[in-house]
Order: C-alpha cells, then structure tokens, then sequence
C-alpha cells in the first residue's frame, strides 16, 4: 500500500462540472488545491451527447468535451487532478484525510463534497443500450430534442408529472408510464395533467424492453395486474423515479437530509467545519450542470474565507 501523504489546503471529491469550478476557482484563489476525479472524471456529463444549455457555446457541446475542457482549465490553473476513487474520508478533525483507491492518504484543512446523485435507473439490459440515445434521466436536458415526436415518462411522482408537462411543451404526445393504479403527485400538479390533452396517463404498467437499432423505436410495457402487453411506438424515453445521491463516502460524518442529500446552509457549509458541499450530492431540485458549476465556486470562496479566518487565529 502506499502511505505517501499528500497535504493540501482544498480538497475537492468528484469531478462534475460542481467539482471542476470548485478546482478552478481555488486554484485561482491561491489555494493547494487538488481533486479526486475517479478513473474518468467527468461525473454523470460523460454519458451526455448533446448539452445546448451551457452558457458559452453558441452550438451543442458534447457532455465529454465539456468535461474536458473544465479538466484542462482546472489543470492550467494549478489544480492537482488525481485520477482514483475516495474510498474513505475521515472528517473528525482538521486536517481531514481522504484515502484513494490507490492507497495514498491525501490531507486538506478544507473539503469540499462535489460526488454528485446518479439518476434511479429501471435496471433493464435493453434500457442501457439506450441511454443517451433515446433514454434520458433528464427532461430538462434532453426534452428539445424531441419536438414535435412521441415520448414517455416513467414514474408518478412529482418529479414525473412536472417532466411529463414540460415535456408537451416540445413533444406532440406525452405517455406517462406508471406501476400502480394512481400517481403520487400532489393533488395540483394530477389536475394539471389530467386535464392536458397532450398526455396519456398508463396505469399499471412498467416497461419491459426497449428495442431499436442504433437509437430507441419501441417501448414494450407490461400490466402488472392482468399481464398484457402493448408496445408504445416513440424516440424519447424518461426515467423519472429518483436519484440516489454518492453519499456513502460520508457515511456517519455528515448530516444528510431525508432523502439522503447532504444537508448545507446558503454558504455550502455542512455539519462539519471546513467541509462544503455543492452540486446533485446536495441539490435535490435542478440537477442541472450550470446550477451545479454555480454552486462549486460559491463553495470554493467559502472554503477560501474559511481558511483565511483559520489562518489569522
């Protein structure tokens, strides 16, 4: 094993667009600042083909090219970008150790959690052939692309209702797929649905197969009381029954919401002093990658206020 210490003033874990502005605006500030990345950073943008939100680009960015770029920028700015999982965090006492995948103890008087919430998946073999290419965990991201053509969303709660009406927005039919005999979204937002002639609502139902060839054409769903079958003929798929946010590294130090999110006040600051939070491990409304890069560089400004108040006592 490798004990090597390496000692910084920041340390960031993850790298989504959230990890990445954290680097780049401590590095800039002066800081020793370091991020673990895992063996492909990049976070969940990785898995994205066309990202056309992103302040900057007058065209769509590849969700990778993205990712690079703010990687390069983090590199160029000084920020050590450290290509390992952190397997283990110990936030007792400052300086904090965060232990890599490889072994290596790394310390930091400042942490900032960055490790993101991967999107709830159906957990069908067809369903990942097809993510990015017509299976989508994101409606907000993704729903432009689908103007003027037939999707669905699967779920029933809040966050399915609200997809499945943004979503009429672009498409010209809205299938709502979900597995019991009524949704559990609040009373309104059933009225609003209900009374839009854009969407279907299926009730017991789940989908089983996703077929195509290079992108998705059918969806198979399956009655979960009688049995039958009935294939929906669409391009767009999208999951909308949770997210799980990569809390597990924090387990027992941090305190998480209800839903398992890391709980923060309006600074980013977290149970702990000296350890910040930002972006989808701490967000559970937006899940977007421009309110994400927003809240690492007000978590890095806070860490940098932090340690200079440290510092000067």
């Amino acid at each position: 094993m490798n004990e090597k210490n390496n000692s910084y003033d920041l340390l960031i874990i993850g790298s989504g667009p959230a990890g990445f502005t954290a680097a780049i605006y401590g590095a800039r500030g002066g800081l020793k600042t370091a991020l673990i990345g895992g063996a492909a950073p990049g976070g969940q943008l990785l898995q994205t083909t066309e990202i056309e939100n992103f302040p900057g680009f007058q065209e769509p960015i590849n969700g990778a090219d993205l990712m690079t770029r703010m990687l390069n920028q983090a590199k160029r700015l000084g920020a050590a970008i450290l290509q390992e999982e952190a397997v283990k965090a110990s936030l007792k006492i400052s300086p904090f150790a965060v232990t890599g995948s490889s072994g290596t103890i790394y310390t930091a008087r400042a942490i900032i959690a960055a490790t993101g919430a991967r999107a709830r998946w159906l957990g069908l073999d067809s369903e990942k052939k097809f993510i990015g290419k017509g299976v989508s965990g994101c409606a907000t991201c993704d729903g432009f692309f689908y103007r003027g053509k037939e999707v669905c969303v699967v779920g029933g709660g809040d966050t399915a209702v609200e997809d499945a009406l943004f979503l009429t927005k672009f498409a010209s039919r809205v299938y709502l797929v979900h597995r019991r005999d009524q949704l559990r979204a609040n009373f309104r937002l059933q009225e609003k649905i209900k009374a839009n002639p854009k969407i279907e609502i299926i009730y017991d139902c789940v989908p089983v197969e996703m077929l195509g060839d290079s992108k998705l054409k059918t969806v198979k769903i399956k009655n979960v009381k009688t049995g039958a079958m009935r294939e929906l003929n669409l391009t767009g798929v999208f999951i909308a029954i949770g997210h799980t946010p990569e809390t597990a590294v924090f387990e027992g130090q941090l305190k998480l919401d209800e839903e398992g999110y890391i709980s923060t006040d309006e600074h980013k600051n977290t149970s702990v002093p000296g350890v910040f939070a930002a972006g989808d491990v701490m967000d559970r409304n937006y899940k977007q990658a421009i309110v994400a890069a927003g809240a690492g560089c007000m978590a890095a400004m806070e860490a940098g206020k932090y340690l200079e108040a440290v510092n000067s006592n």
